[in-house]
């Protein structure tokens, strides 16, 4: 899946701006910026406990593409609702410990692929990967440089039952 998406970029979004690599590509649960390191540990708590309050499987697909003011991304449609109500939970938790506020719009499952200055305005056909199902959640550290940024796992979380 990934490879495909990262030879669908290379052909479709070249030029457009910053093609996102592929070990970079990933579905966000929720953003939080900059966290003290002591809050770390909480945090991966959260994740683990919403996927173990909900281990059922994710089954995303890509239905159109999006750009914002920086960024151009796969939305994708959430089969059954199960990655929204991980999500779902991931806020709550964070909420809880004070560490996120959740945002008045839905949350919405997607890849970002390429990110850019300025708005390409690009119209891509969808790439041919079908649905998918994600094999773990992670919490990630994001680190800026002037290439992109570049993420470190802190934790890997299994979505894959029994896994």
């Amino acid at each position: 899946m990934l490879d495909d998406l990262t030879e669908w970029g290379a052909t479709n979004l070249s030029g457009g701006g910053r093609v996102v690599p592929r070990e970079h590509l990933h579905v966000t649960l929720a953003f939080l910026g900059s966290r003290p390191a002591a809050e770390v540990d909480s945090i991966v708590r959260v994740l683990r406990d919403a996927v173990a309050a909900g281990p059922e499987p994710i089954v995303l697909e890509p239905t159109r593409w999006r750009e914002t003011r920086s960024v151009g991304m796969l939305v994708l449609a959430d089969h059954d609702g199960a990655a929204t109500r991980l999500a779902g939970r991931c806020h709550a938790g964070l909420e809880t410990l004070g560490v996120y506020r959740q945002e008045a719009r839905p949350w919405l499952p997607h890849l970002t692929l390429l990110r850019f200055r300025e708005r390409p305005r690009l119209e891509p056909p969808l790439p041919g990967t079908g649905t998918f199902v994600p094999s773990d959640a992670a919490a990630y550290l994001s680190r800026l440089h002037p290439t992109g940024a570049r993420y470190e796992v802190l934790e890997r979380v299994s979505l894959i039952a029994g896994g």
